[in-house]
Parts: C-alpha cells; structure tokens; sequence
C-alpha cells in the first residue's frame, strides 16, 4: 500500500505544480460533489419539478453515504495529507511537499471517496432522468441520440474534474476515488423504487445497522476517531479542521435527512398541497425553498460540546427537507387561498 499511495502522492504533487491555474474549478468541483449541495440545492428542485426523480435522488444521496460511512470504518484508508508525513515509506530522503487547502482536511478515513460516490449517484439520477422525460416528450430518435450521447459525456466530465479536485486537493489517494465510482455503481443495482415507498422503514434498518457497528467496533476497542488525531496535527490550519467531515456525523446527518423527509410525506400538510401542479405554484415553492434553505444553511454551531452538535446537525438536516416537502408549499397554499377568499368577498 505504500506504493500505491506514493505513486497517488506523485501525482497529487503533478496537479498541484502543473494545474495549480485551475485551482479555483478544483474546488468548485469538490464543493458541488459534496453531497450538501443535493440537500440543499438540487432535491428542492427537483421534487418540485419531478417528485419521483426528486425522491430517487434524495434516497441514491443518503445510501451512497450510508454505504460510505460502513466502508470506511472498515477499510481505515489514509488521506495524502497526513500519509505523506508519518510514513517511513521515503526513508531519510526529502518528503513531497503537498499543498493544503479549506476543503483538503476532512476528518473521516480516506477509502471510499465519499464525493465520487455521492456525485456519481447523483448525475446519474439525474441524468437519467432528463432522459426519460426526452422519450415521455417523444424526442425524434436522432435528437435523442446526441442528447444521450451528450449527457453521458458531460456526465463522464464532471466525474473526470471532481476526481481530479479530490486529488488535487491532497485529500483522497486515486485508487479511493475509483474505489467510489465503483461502490456506487454496485448499489446504484438496487429496487430504489421499492425502498422509497417504506421510508420510513428503512431509516429505522439503516440507523440500527449503522449504530449496532459502530457500538461493535467499539466493544472490539478499534478507535473509530484515529483520524481526527491525525488531521488535527497534521492540517496546516486549526479552523480547517471540521468535526461534520467525521463519518458519525454525515451517520446524524443522514438520520436527520431521512426523518424530515418521512415526517413531510406523511404530514396532513403535505396531502394537502401536493394537488397543486401549476407552473407558476412549482416555481414559488422552489424560489422560496432555496431562500430558506440558505439561510438554514448560514446556521453554524460549535463542536466543543459533541453531544450538542451531533443533536443541533440532525435538527438541521431534517428541517432542511421539512422546508421544501411541506413548509414552504404549505404557506404559499394558504396564501392563495387567502387572495382567492379576498376575491370572492
């Protein structure tokens, strides 16, 4: 493994020295993968237009991290940043010399890289999507060709610069990220359809597996925070440093996502506004959701009490799909039926 991750370390030093011009598409890149930008940007957006699509992308999002979260408890894989200067791998010869970055210090172990995964998930979902609703619109057949020919390319792109930025940013080696493209792939195979429909259900399933591990792990005496040492001495800046990078907090997070969007299905709230198709009724509820969404998202807190952050991001989580499941259609509908009352008198 030292090898590989050396010849992973030589390459993060090439992009850095040769591309160090494309630094700001870099982290563009590794920001837009990061699965808070489905939370709170493209599922708003996309249930509002396509309620299916929506909810598919919602559920690939938070089992692909689920899934990320058991593998690397497991796998235990190093990041480039702190690697590259506790390894004995160079002898008494110079170590590489890594840049740092915001975004480089993330706390969790290294394999699978949770951003490939996330945003192969998630361009897939979405990619296929468009496509379906090119065959519903009956899309001549060679239109449809360079459409499919089109996103799937710009598919492969996206996939291609976010790898590169994981890279690039000295935070995963590259057989982590392919080992995330990969892993997503495989569960991308399952009934998600069947799965939305118990919601519920499953959250209940995966939060139990998932603490019933974790509680394993720790009866076995494996340090399940050995990373969060390693990236406190090793990143070149405390405040780059974040306690939400750790694997039980994207565990919160999920959980908190899963319960605000089982508590909006099944609110009477939301049987009351889902009726509502028209285009004008679609529009607001996206416009305003994405308003609150980022003012929720503005709310930070601190991590010297665990036990209040770990409770204060699984709040956080489950009303930001609160807002735009039920919240915001719910308000805009009791507007309407206020104006239509006021016409009427």
């Amino acid at each position: 493994m030292d090898l590989l991750h050396s010849w992973g370390v030589e390459l993060a030093v090439h992009l850095q020295t040769k591309y160090s011009r494309y630094e700001g598409v870099f982290g563009l890149a590794s920001t837009v993968a990061d699965l808070h930008t489905t939370f709170f940007w493209l599922f708003p957006i996309w249930f509002h237009l396509r309620r299916d699509t929506g909810l598919r992308l919602l559920w690939v999002a938070v089992l692909g991290d689920w899934l990320n979260l058991v593998l690397k408890w497991v796998l235990f894989g190093e990041r480039p940043y702190w690697w590259v200067h506790e390894t004995r791998f160079y002898g008494t010869d110079p170590v590489p010399s890594l840049q740092q970055f915001p975004i480089t210090c993330e706390t969790g172990p290294g394999s699978p890289s949770g951003h490939a995964m996330g945003a192969a998930g998630v361009w897939f979902v979405m990619v296929t999507a468009l496509l379906s609703i090119a065959t519903e619109k009956r899309c001549p057949p060679l239109l449809y060709k360079f459409l499919q020919m089109g996103l799937w390319m710009l598919m492969g792109s996206v996939m291609l610069v976010v790898c590169m930025s994981r890279i690039y940013m000295a935070a995963h080696f590259p057989h982590q990220v392919i080992a995330g493209i990969i892993t997503d792939r495989l569960h991308q195979e399952m009934d998600l359809q069947r799965q939305l429909q118990q919601v519920l259900h499953h959250h209940l399933l995966l939060t139990s597996f998932a603490i019933g591990f974790y509680l394993l792990l720790k009866a076995l005496d494996v340090d399940l925070l050995w990373t969060l040492e390693k990236a406190q001495k090793w990143c070149t800046r405390p405040e780059w440093v974040h306690l939400d990078s750790t694997p039980f907090a994207s565990l919160l997070r999920n959980m908190g996502s899963l319960f605000g969007l089982g508590l909006g299905l099944h609110s009477p709230l939301y049987s009351r506004t889902k009726k509502n198709t028209s285009v004008i009724f679609k529009i607001g509820c996206i416009t305003i959701s994405l308003v609150f969404l980022q003012l929720l998202d503005g709310w930070t807190f601190s991590s010297e009490n665990h036990m209040t952050f770990y409770f204060l991001s699984f709040s956080k989580s489950a009303v930001a799909l609160l807002i735009p499941t039920t919240l915001v259609p719910w308000v805009l509908c009791r507007i309407g039926k206020g104006q239509r009352e006021d016409k009427n008198l």
